[in-house]
């Protein structure tokens, strides 16, 4: 085993090693799922039925406000990994809540924006392309509803039992989840939005 003052906390054991390269295996196949959604959608972005064209139902203002607050979660998430590698639990967890407090901001965004496709008549029954959207957005919403719920069990985990190297690891992992999700968001912002509203 490698010296812990060599390697970041979340790497000192053999089991962590292994679990962050499982966990690289798994957003391959989250890759997968996000490039099948992305395919679909531009196979059928075009198919609107009777139902309303993108340019008709996006609004511009909620999307750019959901985009900065996961942009700047991603940003936080980062600081709060650089302070559990300094070993400094208050900030880890200051940042780590904060993270999931723009997230949290994000998921409500998303829900009022849902609300407002229905109110348009945008719906999964509408057309093939209303169908994709919502379900290219609903499954990114699904993603960061389930880490919210993950980025809450590793806070009581780390102020109930410190900075372990498990609690490192698993800080870690939920870190690479949630960059991920931002970088499937800038691929929805730029071919589902700004592309739809052109």
């Amino acid at each position: 085993m490698k010296s812990s003052e060599t390697q970041p906390l979340e790497y000192s054991t053999k089991q962590n090693e292994l679990n962050i390269f499982g966990f690289w295996m798994f957003l391959g196949a989250e890759i997968m799922l996000f490039a099948t959604l992305f395919t679909s959608y531009f196979v059928y972005e075009h198919r609107i039925g009777s139902g309303p064209l993108g340019s008709e139902i996006f609004k511009i203002i909620p999307v750019i406000i959901e985009t900065l607050l996961l942009l700047t979660s991603s940003f936080v998430i980062g600081l709060g990994i650089n302070a559990m590698r300094m070993n400094n639990k208050k900030a880890t967890l200051i940042f780590f809540i904060v993270t999931l407090i723009l997230g949290l901001g994000f998921l409500g965004f998303e829900i009022d924006e849902f609300l407002h496709y229905i109110h348009e008549g945008a719906t999964l029954q509408t057309s093939a392309f209303t169908a994709i959207l919502l379900m290219t957005l609903g499954t990114h919403g699904a993603h960061v509803t389930f880490g919210l719920f993950w980025g809450l069990s590793i806070i009581l985990q780390i102020k109930k039992r410190g900075l372990t190297p498990e609690a490192a690891n698993k800080s870690f992992i939920f870190s690479l989840y949630w960059h991920f999700l931002d970088v499937v968001w800038i691929f929805i912002f730029s071919f589902i939005y700004l592309k739809g509203m052109m």
